[in-house]
């Protein structure tokens, strides 16, 4: 059978959804409304960043829970694009309407639904959208599409917080909006809601689906259940998967609250406004897009599981710097490094399993993918915030992402190289 090889047109149509998505973990659970909802809709902001931690553990334990089902869902129905635009629909509202959480303490039960409500539109619409991409590259060019959707993505990332910055934040502003009741920061969410709208829209347009299996929606979900059961009961029998995914439910839940944390520890251990922040911000995703872009030949070269432990390696060592360094200048120069190795961790991972997973349990083992990535995603936040409590110190409750990472590493040792299926 030929390789399956699409347009290039459908495969930058697909790559440029990464480029829409990466807004909304930029500007909402980064960088942008994470730290002020923690300095100025919170109590303070210690008791900001157990709330944030817990709202994103919730939303994580629900992501990983309905992850595999969906996958499995859309392994029997054939077709993944109607649950990505349920999903992406579902991110796209919840990030508009957070322009009404003011600098309130009682909008903060408001603020974390939205947000997480967000996330989980945000994380079930990658199912989809990963699950889609050996459909359209060629088995030998799927490192590389990999890695190009995720440079993308911080690309995308990079000139939406320079929008940010330039019109909404820094004054006077490009556009001039009013800064009472932080309006000026609360506009960046719908900001960021019009443009993943506008970008996700080539995908569904020139990118092709697959085809309808005509299965009804009942079955198809009976049938899920059935397949999820069956392929937890013989996992032995993909024993390499399951390791892989064991690895990087360690280091992605590593990642997920490294992202999620990264703006408050920014503003409150190291004294940043909003604008610095922001300007961290850009600084990461140009280091994190080059990185993406450079590492994805590495990945076809020598195999995404060697491009794996070198970023893991990447990513602890700048890492435990910033948890000792106190000047402001060694914080952006390690913080800058780590950037480098954060897209080749997740685009290999993507790229692994596209390369290893048998075509028939595509998306159910993206799924999989999904619940590696978000079922223990809980601990890593909830640890950040009771560690931060406890010792009344961020670099305490940071040092959880760092031992996250070490874990991750370890697993990977056992992970066999991956060969195309």
């Amino acid at each position: 059978m030929p390789e399956p090889k699409s347009p290039l047109r459908a495969l930058w149509s697909w790559a440029l959804y990464d480029w829409a998505n990466s807004g909304f973990a930029a500007l909402v659970q980064t960088f942008v409304f994470a730290a002020y909802f923690t300095r100025a809709v919170a109590e303070n902001e210690t008791v900001g960043t157990a709330q944030w931690g817990t709202m994103m553990g919730v939303a994580g334990l629900v992501i990983g829970l309905g992850g595999p089902v969906l996958g499995a869902v859309a392994d029997r129905s054939g077709r993944r694009k109607p649950w990505l635009a349920v999903f992406t629909a579902l991110c796209i509202l919840a990030t508009g309407l957070l322009w009404f959480v003011r600098p309130d303490v009682s909008l903060v039960r408001l603020g974390l639904l939205l947000a997480g409500i967000g996330t989980i539109g945000s994380e079930y619409a990658m199912i989809f959208y990963n699950a889609m991409l050996p459909d359209l590259a060629a088995p030998r060019a799927i490192g590389r599409w990999s890695g190009w959707g995720w440079g993308l993505g911080y690309a995308g990332g990079l000139v939406l917080l320079v929008i940010a910055l330039y019109g909404f934040v820094q004054p006077p502003g490009w556009f001039g909006v009013p800064r009472e009741e932080a309006m000026h920061v609360r506009a960046v969410m719908p900001l960021t809601a019009v443009w993943y709208l506008l970008f996700c829209l080539p995908l569904f347009l020139f990118s092709p689906d697959a085809k309808s299996a005509a299965v009804p929606l009942g079955k198809a979900v009976g049938q899920a259940f059935g397949q999820i059961r069956d392929s937890l009961r013989h996992i032995r029998g993909h024993r390499g998967v399951a390791v892989f995914l064991l690895a990087r439910m360690l280091y992605n839940d590593g990642l997920t609250t490294m992202f999620a944390f990264g703006g408050i520890y920014a503003a409150a251990t190291f004294g940043m406004a909003p604008s610095e922040v922001i300007l961290f911000g850009i600084g990461l995703n140009v280091t994190a897009g080059l990185g993406a872009a450079a590492f994805a030949w590495m990945d076809d070269r020598v195999g995404p599981r060697k491009t794996i432990l070198a970023s893991l390696t990447g990513l602890i060592v700048p890492g435990v710097a910033i948890l000792l360094v106190t000047d402001r200048t060694l914080f952006w120069i390690f913080g800058l490094a780590i950037g480098i190795f954060v897209g080749p961790v997740q685009a290999s991972s993507r790229s692994y399993l596209a390369r290893v997973a048998p075509e028939e349990l595509r998306t159910e083992m993206f799924g999989l993918f999904a619940l590696s990535g978000k079922l223990t995603s809980f601990l890593g936040p909830f640890l950040v915030g009771w560690l931060t409590l406890a010792a009344d110190s961020q670099r305490v409750g940071m040092s959880a992402v760092i031992g996250l990472f070490v874990l991750g590493l370890l697993g990977m040792l056992f992970v066999p190289a991956a060969k195309n299926r």
